[in-house]
């Protein structure tokens, strides 16, 4: 139940702070007073889109407040807010807060929560009813989201909703496979081929790159072998020969001054480092030799690899790897019938799956529908509907294979209605004037509210279109359904008003030269006022306040 509404800084509202209780609330004022705004922030609450523009002018944010109170007996919004991690409590507070840059933050009990979470709890705690409603009456992908509320078939359909993704993906993997089978010869005998060239190149990794520092070798033997001997000698006659004098002089000259000792251990030092400088030299050099043949061998093994790496991939490594990615697509090729029996039985499961779910389902509907027909047409009694015929016809093929089913089943139900007897049924959207659609659905909210866990029902404007003895009989359907629910009506009918456990005005006025829109909660003086306004505007008489006194009095009859 919500009990209190907080507003700030939404459109012509820079601050609202209103509580609420029990029963049937009423909201009544002059056009354009600002009524909507109340509908709007509900709206933001539930995660609808919000713009900018609706921040009051010289407003950073604007804030949407409501604390409800959770019915113990609902155990749906509990579990929901436990999955989410949110600790369930008596009450529930729930905020957003729009800035002028378009962003938005929700709360839920203080802790931040995402859009998703947010507009799932407020599902469970309100309903709301507009004229935009009748409109989607008028569509009969409605009436199937209708008749599977009323007779509680959402987990049916949900499973019909599974059993059609699994064969949609099991059909799309045979397609699939069925078309690989038709050229899997031209296929295999391709990737034969490849495995095979790749195979018998007998790769390794990395060996390109040892391949080009041999090839550069080779390529220079003679210049390697001519410099290598050069320098071989060099330091062997021209510089070792004389610093092996040098190391033995400055061995006998210790013998006359000790200081020269670090020195002469340091030359001598030098001296056998240069002697395993030339021998690293001469064995390097004795390695070499001008190999013509191996040069061609590696040339042309680099040529090979250069080609796969231009075919396969451009390094190495993607050559090897595409080599193992050819040989086990050819292993699938080869298993290709085995797979493709298995995947058309997994298909035909899938499809027997599917069609007894949707059976099972369409079963149900067909019950759900007789019933909901039914109550409905009771209900078009109790709204001055007395010659009124509502039926629900199942339009198409019901059946047919799978290719006749989508997510949702195989039933196309229409509302079927005629107003008047002796005229043919016809499609709701074909007949119904905006008063007929208005009565039509204040009787499936009242039926559809009582078999959800939604404590609160709002009704925006739903008496459009109707006035009268009609108008009369919508007052008391709301106020039968304002007995076991929290009912607001944001109404232009006296009638409807009148019944009001709690009626608020709301009006615009001017403050600092700026206008702003308030909530009034109403006495009784004042509620006899505003329905005489209802009723005649600004020419109130004695015989109007009479009026509504009778229709105040009423409500103690119902």
């Amino acid at each position: 139940m919500l009990k209190e509404l907080i507003i700030t800084n939404l459109a012509l509202i820079e601050k609202l702070h209103v509580s609420f209780a029990e029963g049937l609330t009423v909201l009544t004022g002059e056009t354009g007073a600002g009524k909507s705004i109340i509908l709007q922030a509900i709206h933001l609450l539930g995660g609808g889109k919000a713009a900018a523009t609706w921040i009051r002018s010289g407003a950073e944010t604007a804030t949407v407040e409501a604390l409800f109170e959770l019915n113990p007996q609902h155990g749906v919004i509990r579990e929901k807010l436990a999955e989410m991690g949110f600790e369930p409590e008596a009450e529930l507070v729930v905020k957003r807060v729009v800035s002028l840059k378009g962003s938005s933050r929700y709360f839920m009990n203080g802790s931040l929560a995402t859009a998703k979470a947010v507009g799932e709890v407020m599902e469970n705690l309100l309903s709301v009813a507009s004229q935009h409603d009748h409109q989607q009456l008028l569509q009969p992908r409605s009436h199937l989201d209708c008749i599977d509320a009323v007779g509680g078939l959402w987990p049916q359909r949900l499973i019909v909703s599974q059993c059609h993704d699994k064969w949609t993906a099991a059909r799309d993997s045979y397609q699939e496979l069925v078309a690989r089978e038709k050229d899997k010869e031209q296929r295999r005998d391709f990737l034969t081929f490849q495995v095979q060239e790749i195979e018998e190149a007998a790769l390794n990794p990395g060996e390109d790159v040892e391949l080009v520092l041999e090839r550069d070798r080779l390529r220079g033997s003679d210049d390697l072998i001519g410099l290598g001997k050069k320098s071989w000698h060099l330091l062997a006659e021209a510089v070792n020969a004389p610093l092996s004098v040098v190391r033995k002089n400055l061995a006998q000259m210790v013998a006359f001054d000790p200081s020269l000792a670090g020195l002469a251990e340091e030359v001598a030092g030098n001296c056998f480092q240069l002697e395993d400088h030339v021998q690293a030299i001469r064995n390097y050099v004795e390695t070499l030799a001008s190999d013509p043949a191996r040069l061609d061998v590696v040339t042309a093994r680099l040529d090979l690899l250069q080609r796969l790496k231009r075919k396969y991939g451009g390094e190495l490594d993607a050559v090897i790897a595409f080599g193992k990615e050819a040989k086990q697509e050819l292993a699938e090729i080869e298993a290709l019938d085995e797979r493709l029996a298995a995947l058309e039985k997994e298909m035909r499961q899938s499809e027997a799956a599917l069609n007894e779910a949707a059976g099972l389902l369409s079963a149900a509907r067909q019950a759900a529908a007789l019933e909901l027909a039914g109550k409905i047409r009771a209900s078009l009694v109790a709204l001055c509907f007395e010659q009124a015929v509502f039926e629900i016809s199942f339009k198409g093929e019901q059946g047919g294979g799978p290719g006749n089913i989508s997510r949702l089943g195989w039933d196309r139900p229409e509302f079927m209605f005629s107003a008047n007897q002796g005229e043919e049924v016809k499609p709701l959207a074909k007949v119904a004037s905006g008063g007929e659609l208005s009565r039509l659905m204040l009787a499936l909210k009242t039926l559809l509210a009582q078999k959800d866990q939604v404590d609160t029902v709002i009704f925006d404007e739903i008496d459009a279109g109707i006035s009268g003895k009609a108008a009369e009989a919508v007052a008391r359907k709301i106020r039968e359904l304002a007995g076991h629910h929290q009912v607001f009506c944001i109404t232009h009918l006296p009638q409807i008003a009148s019944l009001a456990d709690e009626h608020f005005l709301v009006q615009k006025s001017l403050v600092d030269a700026r206008t702003q829109t308030s909530i009034i909660p109403l006495s009784p003086e004042k509620r006899e006022h505003e329905l005489a306004r209802m009723l005649d505007g600004d020419s109130v008489s004695e015989q109007t306040l009479a009026y509504v006194r009778t229709l105040m009095e009423r409500k103690g009859a119902l």
